[in-house]
């Protein structure tokens, strides 16, 4: 695998669709299993050496771990001490990944009940009954974790920039998007909703605070596309002059765009996608009310390095 793999959007629409609901069903069962965090931090999932985790999830006085593994293509579930159960990632419905996703947990004795259909999808089929998507590319399933490494090493060190509250940088099943997230400090106005089969409550407690956030979207066509916006979204935001050239201000999405190609492409794309990401944020607090940048904005602290 190349450092920055190409994986054009049409080639694994199928797989990135079915892979979408797949996510959806472990997310939720951490979902249900996690203690209420803000924004729903408690949900996401993360990228490892292997593929995506949720993490250590309580379950009573033990924990428990779900774990897509994109080099041996299986979901791994294991319990702590080690006990595990594999549901093997390959072409099959939705309907039968998570019923073997259900019995692996039944059978590790994880007692678990989630909500069986799926969310931010305008055609909600629950899980049970889902024998549309069934695509499973294992090359391009290992192609798009590669792209989610890249993402995630430079997204990691643009969050190391800011000493105001932060998310990490992690996936939200949704809309299987990876993203971090800068907080101005302040309350945001609430939000309206409207993302489809999804509770307008869901966004509220998402937005409720004003912030900036930029991720990476495996879709929108060509090698799908960096992005960044802000909420409430502030005056003058949308005709900052951001960088690079290729990154333009997308008026129906409500955000600024940047394909990976290009990222890919360029000379230094980990220069290229920082200077995205720094350029977007730029927008957002320097034209925005509420974003003190002299605090919030990381310099290291003078003696605490060495030399």
């Amino acid at each position: 695998m190349t450092a920055w793999p190409s994986l054009l959007v049409e080639d694994w629409e199928d797989t990135r669709d079915t892979l979408h609901m797949w996510a959806q069903i472990v997310g939720k069962v951490r979902l249900a299993k996690a203690p209420m965090v803000n924004h729903w931090w408690q949900a996401t999932t993360y990228v490892t050496t292997r593929g995506l985790t949720t993490g250590a999830i309580p379950d009573g006085e033990r924990a428990f771990e779900m774990e897509f593994d994109f080099c041996a293509h299986e979901l791994v579930v294991q319990v702590q001490g080690g006990e595990r159960r594999a549901v093997r990632l390959e072409p099959k419905t939705t309907a039968q990944f998570y019923s073997e996703t259900m019995a692996a947990l039944d059978d590790l004795g994880i007692e678990v009940s989630i909500r069986p259909v799926p969310v931010e999808v305008e055609k909600a089929i629950p899980f049970a009954e889902d024998i549309v998507h069934a695509s499973y590319d294992a090359e391009a399933a290992r192609l798009f974790w590669g792209q989610l490494v890249q993402a995630d090493r430079v997204l990691r060190q643009f969050r190391g920039r800011f000493t105001g509250k932060v998310s990490p940088v992690h996936v939200f099943w949704g809309a299987l998007d990876m993203a971090v997230t800068r907080f101005s400090g302040r309350r945001a106005p609430r939000h309206p909703g409207g993302a489809p089969n999804c509770g307008d409550w869901v966004m509220v407690e998402g937005y409720s605070h004003e912030l900036t956030s930029a991720g990476f979207w495996p879709g929108g066509g060509g090698e799908g596309h960096f992005y960044a916006y802000a909420y409430p979204e502030p005056g003058g935001y949308a005709e900052h002059p951001v960088q690079p050239a290729a990154a333009y201000y997308d008026q129906d999405a409500g955000q600024y765009l940047l394909g990976y190609r290009e990222v890919r492409e360029s000379d230094d794309p980990d220069a290229t996608l920082l200077t995205f990401l720094q350029s977007t944020y730029e927008a957002a607090a320097d034209n925005g009310d509420g974003w003190d940048r002299d605090a919030l904005d990381y310099r290291p602290v003078e003696g605490a390095r060495p030399g």
